[in-house]
């Protein structure tokens, strides 16, 4: 996509913390987490695409139809006409949570599916939420007597209370949740939620393959969105050890045990302190 790039600047990373949990503009945000992989993204291109779904869409939805039908009309275009699916073969694919790739591919996991979903509904008038649902993250539309759950991941289809209700209880030690707990869990996610739970994925599967520097920089724009996130000073600390970076590490990591001072892995922290040296923790 060529284009100008300059004219759809970026947010900068760092004023993020400053903004309010849903003034973070979802899909400029998306995109820049993508910019770090891909340095020459073409930003503009990206928005002006999501602009042209919207666009295609309008005229089916100015008819006198009901929401349900306005529903099937977004999800068919979404899904069957510009062909967006879940990366079922290659689910642990980096590409899949960034948004370029997402919109190049047409290939996601869930979340990234429903960052453009909610997306080009915004743009509609007809604002998903996001729902940071346990294993498979999921939207909701409100409606008249609640809440509909859709699932991007398996082209934007209803979910109902009951299979939400399948899906939670194997992440709440196999109990169902009652209705209370339900509608915790389906509360809306805020965009920084969205876009945190976007960079944890990404982290974790660059600890899996042992890319520490991928590591250093998702943890570290983790703490752009969130400074004092916990798990990804550790994980900064960790990845910061692992490339040399001695200070980095110290620095991290004694941080992290002050915010938690019972952590689970207090020993292994510690231990990893006083191994690089750090001031506090020698053994005199």
């Amino acid at each position: 996509m060529g284009g100008m790039t300059n004219t759809h600047p970026l947010p900068d990373w760092n004023t993020l913390a400053t903004l309010g949990d849903d003034e973070l503009p979802l899909l400029d945000t998306a995109l820049l987490i993508a910019r770090d992989e891909y340095p020459d993204l073409d930003a503009a291109g990206y928005a002006a695409q999501v602009d042209t779904y919207a666009a295609a869409l309008r005229p089916q939805l100015e008819q006198d139809i009901d929401l349900p039908a306005r529903l099937t009309a977004i999800n068919r275009y979404l899904f069957e006409e510009i062909g967006f699916a879940g990366n079922n073969m290659q689910y642990d694919d980096p590409r899949n949570s960034y948004l370029n790739q997402v919109v190049d591919r047409k290939l996601g996991i869930p979340i990234s599916l429903a960052v453009i979903q909610m997306e080009v509904t915004r743009r509609l008038g007809m604002p998903l939420d996001g729902i940071s649902f346990p294993g498979h993250f999921l939207v909701r539309l409100p409606v008249d007597d609640g809440i509909l759950v859709l699932d991007p991941y398996n082209k934007g289809r209803p979910v109902s209370a009951d299979e939400l209700r399948d899906r939670a209880s194997p992440h709440l030690g196999g109990q169902a949740p009652d209705d209370q707990q339900l509608l915790q869990i389906l509360a809306p996610a805020t965009h920084r939620m969205i876009l945190m739970r976007m960079l944890r994925n990404l982290k974790g599967l660059y600890l899996e393959r042992g890319d520490w520097e991928r590591v250093a920089r998702s943890a570290d724009r983790l703490l752009k969105l969130s400074p004092d996130t916990a798990e990804a000073l550790r994980d900064r600390g960790l990845a910061y050890r692992e490339m040399g970076y001695a200070k980095g590490a110290r620095e991290d990591l004694a941080r992290y045990l002050q915010l938690l001072p019972e952590a689970d892995d207090l020993e292994a922290v510690r231990t990893a302190l006083i191994e690089l040296g750090s001031g506090g923790a020698r053994l005199n």
